[in-house]
């Protein structure tokens, strides 16, 4: 019984995890033509990268792994995604910026870790505020 109760949960976090995947190409990418190509400061070229990103996301997360709640309109829905967005970004700038500036980590580097560390506050405060935590 608990085994078919996890399994819709695993299955949306699967679809999240490769939208996540596609998103993260696009962000690294950025973020590496942006610091390389351009040399744009990595923090600066992680904000863009990350925005850049965030569109991706929002449009395929919303297409094929979140189901869209009952009585939320499209703009209250996006509203809801942008917040919770920009709380990643800075958490994502945050863990950049420590690992960076402090911790004297390479910027690729630490962008896959900030990335991984951020990946588990979209997908649940995403889940629970755009689908209600329901079960």
């Amino acid at each position: 019984m608990r085994k078919a109760l996890a399994q819709p949960h695993t299955k949306q976090f699967l679809k999240f995890a490769v939208v996540g995947l596609i998103s993260f190409g696009i962000d690294w990418g950025m973020l590496i033509a942006l610091v390389e190509l351009f040399h744009l400061d990595f923090l600066m070229s992680t904000t863009v990268s990350f925005i850049t990103s965030v569109v991706v996301n929002y449009w395929l997360s919303m297409k094929y792994v979140f189901d869209h709640r009952e009585g939320m309109s499209r703009k209250r829905e996006f509203t809801i995604f942008t917040i919770l967005s920009v709380i990643g970004l800075g958490l994502n700038d945050l863990y950049m910026f420590v690992g960076v500036t402090f911790l004297s980590i390479g910027y690729q580097a630490m962008k896959a870790i900030a990335t991984f560390l951020v990946t588990w506050y979209n997908y649940f405060s995403r889940r629970f505020f755009l689908e209600g935590a329901r079960s």
